[in-house]
Parts: C-alpha cells; sequence; structure tokens
C-alpha cells in the first residue's frame, strides 16, 4: 500500500501518464493533494511497486455504490508503470494487489478509464482479460451545469 512518503514519487508517475492523456492537465499540487486524499481514505486504495525505496509503478482503486451490482464496485485509476520497469508483470501485480483489496471489500466490479489512443494501455488491459463495454465516459464540471 502506497504511504505519503510516496506521494512525491507517485506524482512523477502522474505527470508521466498525464502526459498520455490530453483530457488531464499537469498539476502536481492538485495531484498530490488527490493522492493524500485517497491514501488518508477507508473507501480508496493505492498499491505501490518499489524498486530500491523509489516508486516503480502505481495504481489505484475507489469505491462507488453500484445500483446494477446492488452494491460496491471500484474505479481502477492512475495505472502507470515507469518506463524502464515495463514489461516485467508489474503492472499486472499491480491491478492483482488492488483486486484483492477489492475482493476483501466486497467489491464485485471493477471497471477503468484508458485513453483511446493510449494502444499500449489498451493492449495490456485486453491481454490482462479486461472487456471494452458500449459505454463511453463523458465529462462536465458542476460550475458550467449549475450556471
Amino acid at each position: 500500500p502506497a504511504t505519503k512518503n510516496d506521494v512525491e514519487n507517485m506524482a512523477d508517475l502522474i505527470e508521466i501518464l498525464f502526459k498520455l492523456e490530453p483530457d488531464f492537465n499537469i498539476d502536481r499540487e492538485r495531484q498530490k493533494k488527490g493522492l493524500c486524499a485517497l491514501i488518508d481514505s477507508d473507501s480508496a486504495y493505492i498499491a505501490v511497486a518499489e524498486y530500491h525505496g523509489r516508486v516503480a509503478g502505481m495504481c489505484s482503486c475507489q469505491t462507488i455504490i453500484s445500483t446494477s451490482e446492488g452494491g460496491s464496485a471500484g474505479i481502477i485509476e492512475d495505472v502507470v508503470v515507469m518506463q524502464d520497469f515495463r514489461k516485467r508483470g508489474i503492472g499486472k501485480a499491480l491491478i492483482r494487489n488492488v483486486a484483492l483489496w477489492a475482493e476483501k471489500k466486497g467489491i464485485s466490479r471493477l471497471q477503468l478509464l484508458a485513453d483511446r489512443d493510449n494502444y499500449g494501455a489498451l493492449g495490456f488491459y485486453r491481454k490482462t482479460g479486461w472487456n471494452m463495454t458500449r459505454m463511453i465516459c463523458l465529462r462536465n464540471y458542476s460550475e458550467n451545469i449549475i450556471g
């Protein structure tokens, strides 16, 4: 599990990830604030892979209530492994670690979002048993809705 000591290194990983995902902006302070909130939450979990005391990869999950499942579901985010450590099974191990946490929490379904142009990630997810759905992601901000 991630600790507050890992936040700086995880912020580095988020920056790598967000360079691949044009929907998100790199704002290190915001990302660190979010990481700390996840670490402090009882309904969230961050798994990290470490190499010589440095975070080499991470994967986060947080829970929602799903009417379709009749209970908790998990949203996986921020799956990223440093380039030098890819293709060694770290990503798969991180997701497995999160899945074990989810199972202990009674979470019956995991889901994630991936950038449509991140072919490496999409290939990884397909190889590790993830299935595409017919759902698409839409986003707005409350200030735009409220007016």
